[in-house]
C-alpha cells in the first residue's frame, strides 16, 4: 500500500553538468501531472509524463526539473527577432499616439520578455540528453515511492486497527439488535394497559403491531454487509496494490449500511452504536482519501 503524498529528489553531476530532479505528489482522485523544465527539455515532455506513468497511478505530481551547464560550449544565447519587432513598433506607436518621447533603448529591449533567452544544451547528442533525463527522473520515482510506502504502510495500520473497532461495535449492535423486538412488545402492553385498564384488548392485534414493528426494524441484513465489509477491507489491504479506489467505495457501503442501521433500529442504543461506527467510518474515510 502506498500514501499519495511524498517527496524524492535526485541529482546528476559529470564534467560540468548539474541536472536535478525534484517530485513532489499529493492526494487527488486522478494522475495529474505538473512538470516544469528549462526549453532544452521540452522535447522531453512525453519521456517525462511517461516514465511518471510507469511509477505512479494516482496523485498530483509536480514534478521539477532543474539544469546547469557551466562549460562555455553549454549556453547560447538565442534572439526572438519577430517578438523584438513588435517590442520596438508597439513602443513608436505609443510615443506617436500620445505624444510622447520614444526612450525606449536597446537595453531596455534586451530586458523585455522572451526576446533574449538563454538556450542551454548538453552536448550535440540528443540522446545523451534523454539518457541523463531518464536516469536521474527514475532516481527521484524511486525514493518517491519509497517515502510513499512508509507512509502507506502507516496508514495500514491505522485503517486494521479503526477496522477492528468497527468490528467490534458492529458485534455490539449484533447483540443488541434481538432485545429490541421484545422490549417494543413490553412497552406497548404496558402502555395500552394504562390507557384501557381492565379492558380486555387483543393480543392477537398486539402481535401483529409486534410483527410489523419487528420487520420494519430488522437489521440482520445490514450488520451481515457491515462484517462482509470488515473483511474486504483486510483483504484489500493484504493486496496492497493500486488499492485506494476500492478503499474509497468501500467507505460509501461503510456508511450506506451504517445510515440504514440507525434509521431502522428505533433504538436509543443502536443509534448510540451507529453514530460511533459512522465516526470511525469517518476518519478511514480520510485516510483512505490519501492512498493511491
Amino acid at each position: 500500500m502506498q500514501s499519495m503524498t511524498g517527496y524524492g529528489k535526485a541529482e546528476y553531476s559529470q564534467n560540468g553538468i548539474t541536472l536535478t530532479v525534484e517530485i513532489k505528489t499529493v492526494n487527488n482522485r486522478f494522475l495529474d501531472i505538473i512538470p516544469k523544465y528549462p526549453r532544452a527539455f521540452v522535447s522531453l515532455d512525453d519521456l517525462i509524463r511517461k516514465t511518471v506513468q510507469r511509477k505512479i497511478k494516482r496523485g498530483r505530481v509536480e514534478l521539477f526539473v532543474t539544469y546547469q551547464n557551466v562549460n562555455e560550449s553549454g549556453k547560447t544565447l538565442v534572439v526572438d527577432k519577430s517578438l523584438a519587432d513588435q517590442y520596438v513598433k508597439l513602443a513608436q506607436d505609443f510615443a506617436s499616439d500620445y505624444s510622447l518621447p520614444n526612450d525606449f533603448s536597446v537595453t531596455f529591449l534586451m530586458r523585455s520578455p522572451d526576446v533574449v533567452t538563454e538556450q542551454m544544451a548538453v552536448s550535440d547528442d540528443d540522446d545523451f540528453l534523454t539518457e541523463v533525463l531518464e536516469q536521474t527522473l527514475v532516481g527521484a520515482l524511486d525514493k518517491l515511492i519509497e517515502m510513499r510506502a512508509v507512509e502507506g504502510d502507516k496508514l495500514e495500520k491505522d485503517l486494521l486497527s479503526r477496522a477492528c473497532t468497527v468490528e467490534q461495535l458492529v458485534g455490539e449492535i449484533e447483540r443488541r439488535a434481538p432485545s429490541i423486538k421484545d422490549e417494543y412488545q413490553t412497552r406497548l402492553k404496558a402502555k395500552m394497559e394504562e390507557i384501557l385498564g381492565d379492558v380486555k384488548f387483543d393480543e392477537t392485534r398486539l402481535l401483529q403491531e409486534v410483527a410489523i414493528f419487528a420487520d420494519k426494524s430488522n437489521i440482520d441484513e445490514e450488520i451481515t454487509r457491515l462484517k462482509s465489509h470488515v473483511a474486504q477491507l483486510r483483504d484489500i489491504c493484504n493486496k496492497g496494490v493500486d488499492v485506494g479506489k476500492k478503499l474509497d467505495f468501500l467507505m460509501q457501503e461503510f456508511n450506506r449500511e451504517t445510515n440504514t442501521v440507525c434509521s431502522k433500529s428505533n433504538d436509543l442504543e443502536i443509534t448510540r452504536l451507529g453514530l460511533a461506527l459512522k465516526n470511525e467510518i469517518e476518519k478511514m474515510r480520510e485516510q483512505v482519501q490519501n492512498i493511491e
